[in-house]
């Protein structure tokens, strides 16, 4: 049987990026406990609209746990409070009759916010640039067998792929690291046998586009494993400090 409940949204609304933002309280009633957390912001809107007000901004793309985008701190957890769980992926039937939900924007110096619950998370595209890509000429696609790469090695470097790049960890340090971003993006390339040509350089192009964007440093607080809607594992950090020391031998 379904079942709704009625709840009181505290919602950050800023109208660019260089206006004072502010909380605004909300209150929706009837909200069924089988609506998305996004769902819900839908529903949301939509009064809004009819009421002749703004909307609230936020952002979203695949609504499946796929594409990161769905970035919102809600009670004071990046994605809420359910371990391994992206926001588009949050019920409504976590949260209680008459609760009320703070929804906040990613809060870190690299992550501009541009309207009320968005933010501009260019700068992890900008470290991907700097470097996590493979430039060697592998030909055609090879049989799947034809290079042997070891399972243990395998399952780490996709469990390191499975990051979205929502941002989450970055948010959620309190030195706003994106340490355990540029790990998993290197630990994925590190562990296979194409990623190995360029890995010297790798590692130090994107550890410095890090620090160039205002990324803070790394205190192993472990707050951005804990937080991972994909549990990257922090182990990975370790492999990136490996990485880059070798490559600062190298010089």
């Amino acid at each position: 049987m379904e079942k709704s409940i009625n709840i009181s949204l505290k919602v950050w609304r800023q109208g660019s990026p260089k206006v004072k933002g502010s909380f605004e309280i909300y209150k929706l009633d009837n909200v069924s406990t089988d609506n998305s957390f996004l769902e819900m912001l839908d529903i949301l809107n939509e009064k809004l609209i009819k009421e002749r007000k703004e909307p609230i901004a936020f952002d979203h793309d695949c609504r499946e746990g796929i594409c990161g985008m769905c970035s919102l701190y809600i009670n004071g957890h990046p994605h809420g409070l359910d371990g391994e769980t992206t926001t588009c992926q949050l019920h409504m039937r976590r949260f209680h009759d008459g609760e009320t939900i703070t929804v906040e924007p990613w809060r870190s110096k690299a992550f501009p916010v541009i309207k009320d619950l968005m933010v501009d998370r260019g700068a992890f595209d900008k470290i991907i640039q700097a470097g996590g890509y493979v430039n060697v000429n592998t030909g055609g696609v090879p049989d799947g067998n034809a290079i042997p790469i070891s399972k243990i090695n395998a399952d780490e470097a996709m469990d390191a792929a499975s990051c979205i790049g929502c941002g989450a960890c970055a948010a959620t340090c309190k030195n706003g690291s994106a340490m355990l971003f540029v790990a998993a993006k290197v630990s994925q390339l590190a562990l296979l046998p194409q990623g190995k040509v360029e890995g010297a350089a790798r590692a130090k192009a994107m550890v410095a586009k890090m620090d160039e964007l205002g990324f803070g440093n790394c205190t192993n607080t472990g707050a951005c494993e804990a937080e991972c809607p994909k549990a990257i594992s922090i182990s990975h950090i370790a492999r990136l400090n490996r990485e880059f020391l070798s490559a600062k031998f190298q010089d």
